[in-house]
C-alpha cells in the first residue's frame, strides 16, 4: 500500500474531525487534544499501518517549523481575541505573571533539572524556559471568546493575554542556554552579547516591528477609502498574510517574531476594534490553527506510542513532572498574584492553568538545532511527559472549572460576558461594550 495515499486518507479524516469533533465533546470533560493524542497513539501502534511514527530529535528541523507555524497561528489567533486594550493599569494580572511568576518558575525548574535530573547548567535552562511558557495553541479553553462576544472575564483576559505574550518573553532565557552551550565549547564569553542582543534588542525589534505591522495593516483594512479599504474583500485568510509578514519582517530585523506576531494583532485591533471583520479573520485563524494542532497532537500521540519518545522516563522524571505542574507553576502564579484584588477562586484557577504544549516542543527543538546538548533523549521524555500529563490533566478539568468559576460569578450578580475591574476601588469604568460595525 502506497503511504501516501494512507498520509491522505488520514489527513482528510483528520480534517472532518476537527470539525466534528468539537461537538461531540463540548457536554464532556474532555477536549480535542486528548483526543488527538490518543488517536495518534492508536494508529500508530497498529502494525498494518504503513510508516513510523519518528523521534523528534531525529527530525530536529521539521519538528521546529511545523510546531513555529502552529504557535505563530495561535498568536495571531489570541492577539484578535481581545476586546479590550492592553494597558498597564488593567492588566496588572498579566504583567505580575511575566514580570514574577514567568522568571522564577524558569529558575527554579531550572534548578530542579539540575540537582533532580543531573542536566548541566545549559541542559536545565533550556528545560526550565522550553516548559515555563503557557501554550497559546492547547489554552484555547480558558481564553477569552471570539471579538466582540465577550466573555471576556479576568481570568479568561489574563490567560489569553499571558499566552500571547510569554512564548516571546521565554525566548531571552533559551538563547541563555544556547550562549552556555556554545560558550562551554569554543569558551568565548557571551553574558554582554547575549543581554544585548537576545535580551534588549530583539525584545524591543519584535515589539516595535510588530506594532508598525499591525497598525499600517490596520490603517489599509479599515482606514483606506471604502471601495479600497482590505476589509472589503471578506477574506479570513488576510490574517495569514497578517500572521506571516509579521512574523517575517521581524525575523529579518533579527527581532523575536512570536511577540511580534502577537503585538500585530494587538495593532490590527487598535485601529478598529469593533468592525465586524475582525471575528472572519479570527474564525480563519480559529480553524487552522485546529487543523495543524490536530495533526500534530497524532502526530505526537504516535511519537508516545510507537516512536520511543518517553524512552527516558525514570521516576525522577516522573517525580519532576509531578512538581512542575502541581506544585511550581500553581505555587509561583499564586505568589505572583498576592496583593490584587481578586477571589482566591480566580487566582486559583489562573495560577493552575500553566498549560504546556507544542511550544514547548518548539522551543526543545530550536535549542536543540543551534547549540550542542547533552542528554537529549532525557530533555525530549521530560517535556513529552509533561506536555502529555498537562493536556489530559487541564483537559479534563478545564470544562467544568470554568462553568463553575462563572456559576459562582453570576451568583455574585457579575456577568459573566463583561470586563469588571478587580479592584473594587479602582475608578476605572468598564469598557463599553459597542455593536460590531458592518464592513
Amino acid at each position: 500500500m502506497d503511504p501516501y495515499i494512507v498520509v491522505l486518507a488520514g489527513f482528510g479524516a483528520v480534517v472532518l474531525l476537527t470539525a466534528w469533533l468539537p461537538m461531540l465533546l463540548r457536554e464532556l470533560p474532555l477536549t480535542l487534544p486528548i483526543f488527538c493524542v490518543a488517536l495518534g497513539a492508536v494508529i500508530f501502534s497498529v502494525p498494518a499501518v504503513p510508516g513510523v511514527a519518528p523521534h523528534p530529535q531525529e527530525h530536529l528541523a521539521l519538528t521546529e517549523r511545523l510546531t513555529e507555524f502552529v504557535v505563530i497561528i495561535a498568536l495571531m489567533g489570541a492577539g484578535l481575541k481581545l476586546d479590550r486594550p492592553l494597558a498597564w493599569v488593567s492588566c496588572m494580572l498579566t504583567w505580575r505573571l511575566l514580570g514574577f511568576a514567568m522568571p522564577l518558575t524558569i529558575a527554579v525548574l531550572a534548578v530542579l533539572a539540575y540537582f533532580l535530573l543531573g542536566l548541566g547548567a545549559a541542559g536545565a535552562i533550556l528545560l526550565a524556559a522550553s516548559l515555563a511558557p503557557t501554550d497559546p495553541v492547547l489554552a484555547s479553553d480558558v481564553q477569552v471568546g471570539p471579538p466582540g462576544e465577550g466573555l471576556e472575564d479576568e481570568v479568561r483576559f489574563t490567560l489569553t493575554s499571558e499566552a500571547g505574550l510569554n512564548d516571546g518573553l521565554a525566548f531571552p532565557f533559551v538563547n541563555l542556554a544556547v550562549a552556555i552551550a556554545l560558550a562551554s565549547q569554543t569558551g568565548k564569553t557571551w553574558f554582554v552579547e547575549w543581554l544585548t542582543v537576545d535580551v534588549f534588542w530583539k525584545l524591543g525589534a519584535g515589539v516595535a516591528v510588530g506594532w508598525v505591522v499591525g497598525r499600517i495593516l490596520g490603517w489599509l483594512t479599515f482606514r483606506l477609502p471604502n471601495r479600497a479599504k482590505l476589509s472589503r474583500t471578506g477574506d479570513g485568510f488576510v490574517a495569514l498574510g497578517i500572521t506571516c509578514l509579521a512574523y517575517g519582517l521581524t525575523e529579518m530585523a533579527h527581532g523575536y517574531g512570536f511577540l511580534a506576531v502577537f503585538v500585530a494583532a494587538l495593532g490590527l485591533r487598535s485601529v478598529e476594534r469593533n468592525n465586524e471583520y475582525h471575528e472572519k479573520l479570527h474564525d480563519f485563524v480559529e480553524q487552522l490553527e485546529r487543523v495543524l494542532m490536530m495533526v500534530l497532537l497524532v502526530i505526537f500521540g504516535g511519537a508516545i506510542a510507537d516512536g520511543g519518545l518517553l524512552r527516558a522516563v525514570s521516576l525522577e522524571v516522573v517525580l519532576y513532572a509531578v512538581l512542575a505542574i502541581f506544585l511550581v507553576r500553581p505555587l509561583i502564579g499564586w505568589l505572583s498574584l498576592v496583593g490584587r484584588h481578586q477571589r482566591s477562586d480566580e487566582k486559583a484557577v489562573i495560577s493552575f492553568f500553566g498549560i504546556r504544549g507544542l511550544g514547548s516542543a518548539y522551543y526543545l527543538a530550536y535549542g536543540l538545532g543551534h547549540a550542542p546538548f547533552d542528554e537529549a533523549d532525557l530533555l525530549w521524555s521530560t517535556a513529552g511527559l509533561i506536555m502529555l500529563i498537562s493536556i489530559v490533566l487541564h483537559g479534563t478539568t478545564v470544562t467544568p472549572v470554568m462553568r463553575r468559576l462563572d456559576r459562582k460569578r453570576q451568583e455574585r450578580g457579575q456577568p459573566v460576558d463583561e470586563w469588571c475591574p478587580p479592584d473594587p476601588d479602582s475608578s476605572e469604568a468598564p469598557a463599553p461594550v459597542s455593536p460590531p460595525e458592518r464592513v
